[in-house]
């Protein structure tokens, strides 16, 4: 399980970098979901350890918190546009926690031993 989901949440992570090359700020946001395609290419081979994605995901988690828009307006699926900051914002947080949600995910799976 831990094999097809780390290539599955990995190869999502490689499409939400790419989705920003016309962001206003990819130098930002390409590493931040670069860094997470590395880390569940790193739990499909086996070579991240439980405190890793800890670490992680606090990291993740933090800086949600921090780009949580001040009045959340929602996320506005049914257009690609930015209608406004606090859109933006809370889709930017959005992809922040979906992160932070993945490598808690792996932390408690790369606690438990591989089976084969």
């Amino acid at each position: 399980m831990r094999k097809t989901l780390s290539i599955v949440f990995g190869l999502l992570f490689v499409l939400f970098a790419a989705f920003q090359y016309n962001d206003p700020d990819p130098e930002v946001w390409v590493p931040i979901y670069g860094l997470a395609a590395i880390a569940c290419f790193m739990a499909f081979a086996g070579v991240g350890r439980w405190w890793f994605y800890v670490v992680m995901a606090v990291m993740y988690s933090v800086a949600a918190w921090y780009q949580w828009p001040p009045v959340f307006e929602g996320f506005l699926f049914n257009e690609m546009g930015m209608r406004s900051v606090n859109i933006e914002m809370a889709r930017e947080a959005g992809g922040l926690a979906i992160c932070a949600v993945i490598m808690g995910f792996f932390a408690l799976l790369m606690r438990q031993p591989l089976r084969r």
